[in-house]
């Protein structure tokens, strides 16, 4: 039996305010279904991604994706802001999964353009490294950013997290 290959979208935000439409705007117009469309609001600081994770599969579940398929992405920092985990899941994805990656955003990494052409293949391995390690680098930037940023309103005297309120008189009980 021939399986006629699919392909896949991936979108994800960093938090539940943010909004995933332009992303999922992009996978549509590149002519994915929606049933395979997945999305997440969720940190990239790992891979512990329940949508992502189901897509390539983990020891308790089998992948959606399966040899011949394609993940496409916007950008590559959807996929991943950890510059080692983003070149292991995308060798995992090409090589173990043998599936196709699209970057819509740049089209140099895309797996499915140069088959068999080490020059290509070459160049985009470099690319690739170059852009998860710009992504984590910006991911630790705005850490440190936000940790200066919390420091200097504490020392003016911002409280941070719920205000205090006062218990009722019969709490205890």
């Amino acid at each position: 039996m021939m399986y006629d290959s699919e392909i896949w979208g991936y979108a994800r935000v960093s938090s539940k305010k943010q909004n995933l439409d332009r992303q999922l705007e992009q996978l549509r117009a590149y002519g994915i279904e929606e049933r395979h469309i997945l999305t997440e609001k969720q940190s990239c600081k790992d891979f512990e991604r329940p949508a992502f994770l189901s897509l390539v599969g983990t020891d308790e579940v089998a992948a959606s994706m399966r040899a011949g398929d394609t993940l496409v992405i916007c950008s590559l920092d959807r996929l991943g802001r950890n510059y080692s985990e983003v070149q292991q899941w995308w060798q995992y994805i090409t090589k173990e999964l043998c599936c196709d990656i699209v970057v819509l955003d740049l089209p140099m990494l895309n797996t499915n353009n140069g088959e068999g052409n080490l020059d290509i293949r070459f160049v985009s391995d470099l690319v690739l490294q170059i852009i998860s390690y710009v992504a984590e680098k910006e991911r630790k930037e705005i850490h440190e950013r936000q940790r200066q940023g919390i420091e200097v309103a504490k020392e003016k005297g911002v409280k941070f997290g719920r205000k205090k309120i006062k218990k009722p008189e019969d709490f205890d009980e």
